[in-house]
């Protein structure tokens, strides 16, 4: 764990340093309230133990700044003071070591510090995975229905903005039903992952890509039209018509696509996202008509 010292005696930070245990952590010594903001700007810092009688940390209202620039992963703050902290609590510190102090009680107060800090962040990874699991459909990887709803409206807006036009694509996989009732379902789910990976390696990789409904998938394509979205469906049918899909004493399965464009060059204050949505649907069944395996564009 990276910590970081304010402290300007050497003897007090002789003992900081022993009670913190150079071996398992790494510690950063900062001789100014400067010194301290730097290191704490530059990131990766979890613990922070200042002594606020001998530096100048409450002249420059330190723990304020830091408090006031904290993001996700806080900072645990133990303040080392000769001041009765009970009749005037220091605002923004997690804990006060009071003078005169054992090394015993300090190494103590250090020990809560990590397991507070460690908690803190099992909370932070599992409040992340929540996140995760929430906004990505959990058999392919891309964003789920809703995630996508969110996603490409905000590329909706951010197109209308700067007066760009935007592009959504809907793709269905042509033989799924055939896959499902020969091969059962597990078949059918190992052609949704494999569909959805070519789809990610065949797009850009800031496009938004997510699964609809069954083996339907979209992508939005904002500052992109006509011609050029057509071209990066033809990559994606390519590159699914390529892919093989193992099946125990088969030979490999052959994937087709087909793939639906609904471009919009004007956005208005009118324009929403699922009508663009359902019109790209309806491309994709006039392209399955046709025959499947080709993409149908219409403009709006």
């Amino acid at each position: 764990m990276n910590i970081l010292v304010l402290e300007t005696d050497p003897r007090e930070l002789g003992i900081i340093q022993q009670a913190l245990d150079e071996k398992r952590n790494s510690i950063y010594h900062a001789a100014s309230s400067g010194q301290a903001w730097s290191a704490v700007q530059a990131g990766g810092m979890r613990f922070m133990i200042v002594d606020e009688d001998t530096t100048d940390a409450g002249e420059t209202q330190l723990i304020r700044r830091v408090r006031d620039s904290q993001s996700l992963d806080p900072i645990y703050i133990l303040l080392i003071t000769s001041r009765d902290t009970e009749a005037s609590p220091a605002p923004g510190v997690d804990d006060t070591l009071r003078r005169p102090f054992q090394k015993a009680e300090l190494k103590n107060r250090i020990t809560i510090a990590e397991r507070i800090i460690s908690l803190t962040s099992s909370l932070v990874t599992a409040r992340e995975q929540l996140e995760s699991q929430a906004a990505y459909d959990s058999l392919t990887g891309v964003m789920n229905r809703a995630a996508f709803l969110r996603q490409s409206a905000g590329e909706l807006e951010r197109s209308r903005r700067i007066s760009q036009p935007l592009s959504l694509i809907a793709m269905d996989i042509d033989n799924f039903k055939d896959f499902n009732d020969n091969f059962g379902a597990e078949t059918g789910d190992e052609v949704l992952k494999a569909v959805a990976n070519t789809i990610r390696e065949k797009s850009r990789p800031y496009d938004c890509v997510g699964r609809w409904t069954g083996d339907e998938f979209l992508i939005a394509l904002p500052g992109v039209i006509g011609a050029d979205a057509e071209k990066i469906s033809e990559r994606i049918i390519a590159g699914v018509r390529g892919t093989r899909v193992e099946v125990p004493n088969e030979p490999p399965l052959n994937v087709r696509i087909s793939a639906g464009v609904a471009s919009i060059m004007r956005i208005t204050t009118n324009t929403e996202i699922e009508p663009i949505i359902q019109e790209a649907r309806r491309a994709v069944t006039r392209a399955k008509e046709a025959g499947g395996n080709q993409v149908y564009l219409v403009f709006l």
